[in-house]
């Protein structure tokens, strides 16, 4: 593949993502890392992309909705409330909790009420949500913000929950699969990743349209997962199969009641 084929995928692909890791643009590619980096240094120079830590953003604008926050969050809602709403049944009162960047995992948040007091997160639209309570303390990771996803990623975000330790942390995916659970970016997998770490609890809220699912790059095995909340839609043989593993999958009824003020 010549470079001007790779550097126009390159471009197409952070069009659509807005950022992405050496890795994945490798992967995407078909290329090793080494030549992902002298092809974004040829981007770079038409400033058309900016490197960053690990990775790269583009510098235009992009052109493709499917990773914008308030895009996905249209997506499987009646399914998102019903798991917001038996995650946070799973939360006691008192507890601190993590929660990540995905918009299943706001779902959660603005079910929480006055049950946490502490709230930590790498998520705008979260970090907003709780902005205006005197009731709750909310830790913000540092990092890069990436508008239309809503998120700070990077190091800074890594680094911050490196340091940080929570009762619980409540996370999302886009895939899930006998084998484990997955993501689509590198970067936020390097988050989700450090945020399990800092938690004595691990729940994944993922609705039913991910199960069976591979996405690009593999997040975790079930080993420090504790609990799986999806919704009714999900597929019956792959529920017994990962109750099999000694996960305890929450089934949440799929309805709409009134959010916790």
């Amino acid at each position: 593949m010549q470079a001007e084929e790779r550097q126009s995928k390159i471009e197409a692909y952070l069009q659509k993502a807005e950022f992405a890791s050496l890795e994945e643009l490798a992967q995407h590619i078909g290329v090793s890392v080494s030549t992902v980096r002298r092809d974004l240094t040829a981007l770079e120079s038409r400033t058309s992309v900016r490197r960053t830590h690990g990775g790269a953003r583009t510098l235009q604008q992009p052109k493709s909705d499917e990773f914008v926050f308030n895009v996905r969050d249209t997506h499987q809602i009646e399914e998102k409330d019903a798991i917001g709403d038996a995650c946070a049944a799973l939360i006691t009162p008192g507890q601190n909790v993590i929660l990540d960047s995905g918009t299943t995992c706001f779902h959660v948040a603005k079910r929480l009420g006055d049950k946490v007091a502490q709230i930590i997160t790498n998520s705008l639209p979260i970090a907003n949500h709780f902005s205006g309570s005197n009731r709750h303390e909310v830790q913000l990771s540092g990092g890069v913000i990436y508008p239309r996803l809503g998120v700070l990623v990077g190091p800074h975000a890594v680094e911050t929950f490196t340091r940080m330790h929570a009762d619980v942390a409540v996370l999302s995916g886009s895939g899930i699969a006998e084998d484990g659970i997955y993501n689509s970016h590198t970067l936020i997998v390097d988050i989700q990743r450090a945020m399990m770490k800092g938690a004595a609890k691990v729940i994944f809220c993922i609705d039913h349209s991910k199960f069976g699912r591979r996405s690009t790059f593999f997040l975790a095995d079930f080993t420090d997962v504790d609990v799986i909340v999806t919704d009714a839609g999900a597929p019956p043989e792959l529920v017994a199969a990962l109750r099999a593993k000694g996960l305890e999958v929450v089934i949440a009824p799929t309805h709409s009641p009134a959010l916790a003020k």
